[in-house]
């Protein structure tokens, strides 16, 4: 059941995020390929960018950590290569999709961590 509250969280979020980068390169169908891309990027979150995060453990170190957020563009490019109904345009369009991700995500999360205090 708690998986299931954080996908639709997740796709909240995907679909809030998508809304609101429409007009610069974010297209997103509906709110059932919201879920879609939610279960997908989890499922990629947890496969896909470990192994990448191992490969490209030398530039992160130099780069401080910020090359993780190319890493995250990456998997949201390729799960919207994956996903009919979700498109990004580019790779910066990516980026701030994947830091407005985050930060919307630790809050509607710290939301549900709360109420079952």
């Amino acid at each position: 059941m708690k998986l299931i509250i954080k996908l639709l969280v997740n796709a909240i979020a995907v679909f809030a995020i998508a809304y609101l980068l429409k007009d610069n390169g974010v297209f997103l169908d509906s709110y059932v390929t919201a879920i879609y891309v939610a279960v997908v990027l989890s499922i990629l979150n947890l496969i896909v960018k470990p192994i990448l995060i191992i490969f490209t453990l030398p530039i992160t170190i130099v780069t401080l950590g910020l090359f993780l957020l190319v890493i995250n563009a990456l998997i949201i490019l390729l799960a919207s290569k994956l996903i009919d109904g979700f498109s990004v345009s580019s790779i910066w369009i990516a980026i701030i999709f994947s830091i407005l991700l985050s930060i919307l995500q630790s809050i509607l999360h710290s939301f549900l961590n709360e109420e079952k205090k």
